[in-house]
């Protein structure tokens, strides 16, 4: 009995624990929230551009609907730009210092970043960069400062790119579960690793066509940025003549070879500060925190400035991936705020729902007969992320974004030899020919096939009309350009998929323009709506993420593997998603 009391006490004693560390996180968190804690920016500071934190364009704002409670973050990239920017005619900055500690950003993403400090070079402040070590993405940021120093014991990484695709046929015929595959597109290779145990033709082409055009942008860059030439540069990386500091150095990839206290050292004199002190600094993110909360502008026109990143699916999303819910309430929104003249709608995503699709499709075009709507491609846009952009009025991307994609494909998991190896034996009983439809423990039949196939082409002809009414082309000439073919931003500009090359803000001011507005503000959108529930979840730390755990136990890349067999194992429905992802290594 005593020890049932004492479990009963323990039990009333965690939740009145819990409760008082709830709510005073709460009140923790509405507090900050009110802008009572400002960031101190002082005279003759430097801005340290770490980037280890960001990895997406909008850090997100969420309503949380049980109570009235709101939370904005500012470390997306979006804020990044907008406080470098800022900084370039604010008088309190000297400088930026490029401090590379293991960045996140897609190659696009880099590219917009890359530009911006371009821009704000134009202002005759330094940009200084230092790197223990340099992957080729960190490099390719890198080579737009004014100096680079590298450690005496680090490396540099510039060889090219490269992707690698991974094939499960053998492994299908193995293990006794195989992927049942329905697809429309000669290219859609979505597919391909359960078909066969090697790139088709087909594949190999887009590929290879696709890696080198986003190769040759970062060469391009490079080249200007180093007055170094493109031949060389290629010489370079063939050889790997800049894998350590001294070659790298020889080759005039970098300009220093020393450690990080000769460069602050360095940074110091450029300030004028003497060495034995310390000089002025702050970190990129509580800086754009600092413009977000003190820089207004008072126009009462907007530009609605939409997020639509990560994976098209079904529910409310957030920061992480598209949802109905979300994205059609934000773009509604828009469309009926009278000080809104604009949507620019950022999209950064390679598909997925084919419904979810074409309902945010719909959005777009109940908008754009009312006001402008402008896309902006990031990283990815492609087959779903395409989708919804194609029927705007016109359509941005980076030289390096990834889009096109046009293609369908629907997946089914069939488990029907593994379950009879291990003794499972499955029947069913049904009332009408097709009552049963799909079953993972029961062979595909004819008439199954027959009609998922159908339901393929049906979405395949949906997804070329669209892109033909949109673009003003024929279904022929979308199908020729279509099959599920990948394009880079470059080639997809000469084919007519994208109207221009060029940044968000490049599209922001294209909006504007098309709007007749000179003087505006942005709003950016979604507002995701939240549950007490999940603000709950996040804040007690008996519910941490399993994100972050996995992430440090197995790495970052490891569980982005799990996350993308656990992306493909939810997939419901036709779906429009990219064939594979690249990344700049």
């Amino acid at each position: 009995m005593f020890v049932v009391f004492v479990i009963i006490i323990t039990y009333v004693l965690k939740i009145i624990f819990f409760m008082l560390f709830f709510f005073g996180i709460i009140l923790i968190g509405v507090i900050a929230g009110g802008g009572s804690e400002k960031v101190v920016v002082n005279n003759n500071s430097v801005i340290v551009l770490d980037l280890a934190e960001v990895n997406r364009d909008y850090a997100g704002k969420a309503k949380y609907t049980d109570f009235d409670y709101y939370e904005v973050n500012n470390d997306g990239l979006s804020d990044v730009i907008r406080a470098i920017d800022y900084a370039k005619t604010d008088k309190s900055i000297k400088g930026i210092s490029i401090i590379n500690s293991g960045s996140k950003l897609g190659a696009a993403q880099t590219n917009w970043l890359r530009s911006s400090l371009e821009d704000f070079k134009t202002s005759k402040k330094f940009v200084y960069a230092y790197g223990d070590e340099m992957t080729q993405g960190e490099y390719y940021l890198n080579s737009v400062a004014d100096s680079i120093y590298l450690n005496p014991v680090g490396a540099l990484d510039f060889k090219g790119l490269s992707a690698e695709l991974m094939f499960f046929k053998d492994l299908q015929e193995k293990s006794g579960i195989k992927m049942e595959v329905i697809r429309h597109g000669k290219y859609k290779s979505a597919v391909e690793p359960f078909l066969q145990n090697e790139m088709s033709d087909a594949n190999r082409e887009q590929v290879t066509t696709m890696l080198q055009t986003s190769w040759n942008v970062i060469v391009d860059k490079v080249s200007k940025s180093r007055n170094i030439s493109k031949e060389k540069l290629n010489a370079i990386a063939d050889n790997l003549q800049a894998r350590t500091p001294e070659m790298a150095k020889a080759e005039n990839l970098i300009d220093v070879v020393a450690y990080e206290d000769v460069y602050h050292n360095q940074i110091k004199k450029m300030l004028d500060v003497a060495e034995e002190k310390d000089y002025k600094s702050i970190e990129i993110l509580d800086y754009a925190k600092n413009v977000a909360t003190t820089s207004k502008v008072s126009a009462s026109d907007r530009i609605a400035v939409i997020y639509a990143q990560g994976q098209i699916m079904s529910g409310e999303g957030d920061v992480s991936y598209i949802g109905e819910g979300s994205m059609r309430r934000a773009i509604k929104e828009a469309r009926e705020d009278d000080n809104v003249k604009a949507i620019v709608l950022r999209v950064d995503s390679p598909g997925g729902s084919a419904l979810t699709s074409d309902l945010i499709w719909r959005e777009i075009e109940l908008t754009k007969g009312e006001k402008p709507v402008v896309v902006s491609m990031g990283n990815l846009a492609a087959s779903g992320g395409y989708y919804i952009s194609c029927n705007a009025d016109m359509i941005f991307a980076e030289p390096n974004t990834i889009t096109g994609s046009i293609g369908v494909f629907g997946m089914l998991p069939n488990f029907t030899e593994l379950s009879n190896r291990m003794g499972i034996h499955t029947q069913q009983i049904i009332t009408n020919k097709n009552a049963a439809n799909y079953s993972p423990f029961l062979p595909l039949d004819a008439a199954m096939r027959a009609t998922t196939q159908n339901d393929v082409e049906r979405i395949y002809s949906i997804f070329v009309s669209r892109v033909a009414e949109g673009r003003n082309m024929t279904a022929e000439q979308v199908d020729a350009i279509g099959q599920g073919r990948v394009w880079t931003g470059a080639d997809a500009l000469g084919i007519g998929l994208v109207d221009k090359l060029g940044s968000l803000d490049d599209a922001v001011a294209q909006a504007a323009k098309m709007a007749k507005v000179e003087k505006f503000s942005t709003r950016n959108y979604p507002e995701y709506q939240k549950s007490f529930k999940d603000l709950f979840a996040s804040m007690m730390p008996s519910f941490m993420s399993s994100k972050a755990i996995l992430e440090k136990e197995i790495g970052v890349e490891n569980y982005q593997m799990i996350q993308d067999i656990k992306n493909s194992s939810n997939q419901r429905g036709v779906q429009l998603l990219l064939p594979y992802q690249l990344k700049v290594k």
